[in-house]
C-alpha cells in the first residue's frame, strides 16, 4: 500500500490496536500529527469512531479526510469486548482507575451461580453509566463532579446485550466476552454483575475485539503505522 497525501485526504478507515494507558484522543492526535508531518500539510480531518478508556486496549477505528463523515455510522454498530472482572471488591470508577472502596465475601460463589447470573444481563437491560465517565451533565463532564467529590444524579439508559459469555472462572477473577450496542459501559456491566452476585465487582482488564465487521486482528499498531509513513516519506524524497 502506497501512502500519499491524497490517500488520506480522499478518506480512509484505519484500524488501530489502541495501546494501554493511551486515550483515544491522544491516538487520534498522534495519527493526525504523523500524517501532517510526513506530507508537510497544514490541515487534515482525523477522528475516531467510539472512545476506549485509557485502561482498555483494542480496536479503535480512525477515519481520515472525507471518511470522517462516516464516523456516526461506525459508532452505531455492535461491538464485542473481552475482559476480566474481579469479584469481591468495588471501586468508585468501576475499574482500576480508582482505589478499592469496599470489599465483600466471595465464599458463596461457584461456577454454576456465576454462569446463571449472566442471563440477567442479556437482551434489553437498564444501565447507569459510571460517574467517572466523559458524559456531560449541565455542561460538565461527569468525572469532573466525581473528582470534586460532588454528588450527581445519573439517569439510567437502555442498552442491548446480545451475548454475555463467561470464558474463565478462577475466583475472584472471571473472564468474559460480550457483544453489545452503542452506549454500553462495560465497567457498569462489571459493577452490576458483581452486585447481582452479592459480592461486588470491578473491571480489571478490557479489550475491544470487534466493531461491526471490523476485527482487531486486522488492526495495526501505532509503531507499524509510523514505520509505514517513514517509508512513504523516504519514497517521496
Amino acid at each position: 500500500m502506497q501512502f500519499t497525501e491524497e490517500y488520506f485526504k480522499d478518506g480512509q478507515v484505519l484500524l488501530f490496536d489502541k495501546p494501554l494507558n493511551w486515550t483515544s484522543f491522544q491516538l487520534v492526535n498522534k495519527v493526525r500529527w504523523l500524517i501532517r508531518k510526513t506530507f508537510k500539510i497544514k490541515k487534515i480531518k482525523v477522528g475516531h469512531a467510539g472512545t476506549l478508556d485509557p485502561l482498555a486496549t483494542g480496536l479503535l477505528i480512525i477515519c481520515t479526510g472525507k471518511f470522517t463523515k462516516r464516523i456516526e455510522e461506525f459508532m452505531g454498530q455492535e461491538k464485542e469486548y473481552t475482559g476480566t472482572i474481579v469479584l469481591g471488591a468495588t471501586t468508585p470508577s468501576y475499574d482500576l482507575e480508582t482505589e478499592i472502596d469496599q470489599t465483600f465475601s466471595t465464599a458463596h460463589l461457584n461456577d454454576e451461580l456465576i454462569k446463571k447470573i449472566t442471563a440477567q444481563f442479556t437482551g434489553s437491560i437498564q444501565q447507569q453509566p459510571p460517574v467517572f465517565s466523559a458524559l456531560k451533565k449541565d455542561g460538565k463532564r461527569l468525572y469532573e463532579f466525581a473528582r470534586a467529590g460532588e454528588e450527581v444524579e445519573i439517569p439510567s439508559r437502555t442498552v442491548e446485550i446480545s451475548e454475555f459469555e463467561i470464558t474463565r472462572i478462577e475466583v475472584p477473577e472471571v473472564d468474559f466476552r460480550v457483544r453489545c450496542s452503542k452506549g454500553t459501559y462495560i465497567r457498569s456491566l462489571a459493577h452490576d454483575f458483581g452486585k447481582a452476585l452479592n459480592s461486588g465487582g470491578h473491571l480489571s482488564a478490557l479489550r475491544r475485539t470487534k466493531i461491526g465487521d471490523f476485527n482487531v486482528k486486522d488492526a495495526t499498531s501505532l509503531e507499524s503505522f509510523e514505520a509505514a509513513l517513514k517509508q512513504a516519506e523516504t519514497s517521496n524524497n
